[in-house]
């Protein structure tokens, strides 16, 4: 990527960092929100090969594709229920509603 704090590239990237980069990605990208659903997984796995080499760490991109598998069991382990977004929603509705005068 370009926009690491401190002007860092690569490996001076703290590993956890660049290790983040991907789990952050993939987990915004396959998760459904109030206001979007989640993209496929094999669609996430796409664009996170797709970045290797400039979004992210070649060698972090390469173990994720090959660990992809246990991704996509955690993800589906913890995804949020019909219910789940139903409270997240209400919730949301709450707070972007205007105060009873």
């Amino acid at each position: 990527g370009s926009g690491y704090p401190l002007g860092l590239v690569g490996e001076a990237i703290p590993l956890s960092a660049r290790l983040m980069a991907v789990a952050d990605v993939y987990d915004a990208l396959i998760s459904r929100r109030v206001y979007k659903e989640g993209m496929s997984h094999e669609k996430a796995v796409t664009i996170i090969q797709e970045g290797r080499g400039t979004h992210f760490d070649p060698d972090i991109a390469d173990a994720f594709v090959a660990l992809q598998q246990e991704f996509r069991d955690i993800a589906t382990r913890f995804a949020d229920s019909d219910a789940d977004m139903a409270h997240k929603k209400a919730q949301l509705d709450r707070l972007s509603s205007p105060p009873a005068a």
